[in-house]
């Protein structure tokens, strides 16, 4: 078995059961109990778990990596194709702010070959799935640190957006209603995001149809905000009307709905 599969066995492990014990890795992998150390070592070095004798424990740092990506993986095929939709509307020469959350995260892919972007961002997975690619000029917007969000937020974060300016905003929300506009489940977070709206020219909001006529916990802007909407096709007819008529531009598969 190769190590990062061995690796991925024991961190699915500790998961389900929040103990491991080496032998039951020993048993599965077929390797040496040195071997199994060393992946422990290597692993715990990440906070990914906290060795004990004979074995290890899940840290609080591998919840949350569990909790983001099991929301990547909510809706993950609507999520790839608004994301792939969204790369169609950025061009070379762009700056750009990119919002956080798992939909977000998931553009990253889709932008990677651009011979020439500047990002700014508060979000640390759009950070490491870019920083591979010098073509891509990266901003790393400081704050404090959300850890289930992996993004920055704050004061000090929504101070330094404002002293950006971004041809496009790719942002997220937890939350879109006619009524309401965008919400967020976080005041923190839905701050930030209502800096990148304030400090770009065009805004595009990707939001899979699950959200939409759905409102969360704090308003983050009203719907006159956003100029596209990014979405899956589940969205009902009716609501690509209603949008429309509100002079938001809905965009899905592949086709701008006029």
């Amino acid at each position: 078995m190769i190590p990062a599969k061995r690796k991925e066995l024991i961190l699915d492990a500790l998961n389900e059961n929040g103990v491991l014990h080496t032998h039951e890795i020993l048993e599965k992998c077929n390797v040496s109990e040195i071997t199994i150390r060393r992946d422990l070592i290597e692993l715990e070095s990440k906070g990914l778990l906290i060795r004990t004798h004979g074995g290890a424990i899940k840290s609080q740092a591998m919840d949350l990596k569990f909790s983001f990506d099991l929301k990547i993986g909510q809706n993950r095929e609507h999520k790839e194709t608004i994301c792939q939709l969204a790369a169609n509307y950025i061009n070379e020469g762009d700056i750009i702010f990119i919002d956080c959350g798992t939909t977000l995260s998931l553009l990253t892919r889709h932008i990677a070959n651009f011979n020439n972007l500047t990002i700014i961002t508060t979000s640390l997975p759009v950070i490491s799935g870019l920083i591979g690619f010098p073509n891509i000029r990266l901003s790393l917007i400081g704050g404090e640190v959300d850890h289930e969000r992996q993004a920055t937020y704050g004061p000090v974060a929504e101070n330094n957006i404002e002293k950006h300016h971004a041809d496009k905003a790719f942002v997220g929300a937890d939350g879109l209603s006619l009524k309401k506009g965008l919400s967020s489940y976080d005041d923190k977070e839905g701050a930030v995001t209502l800096k990148m709206i304030e400090n770009a020219d065009k805004v595009y909001l990707l939001c899979d149809s699950s959200k939409i006529e759905k409102n969360s916990f704090v308003k983050i802007a009203s719907i006159n905000k956003i100029h596209h909407l990014i979405t899956d096709k589940a969205i009902l007819p009716e609501q690509i009307k209603q949008y429309q008529d509100f002079g938001v531009d809905v965009i899905i598969e592949k086709t701008d709905i006029k």
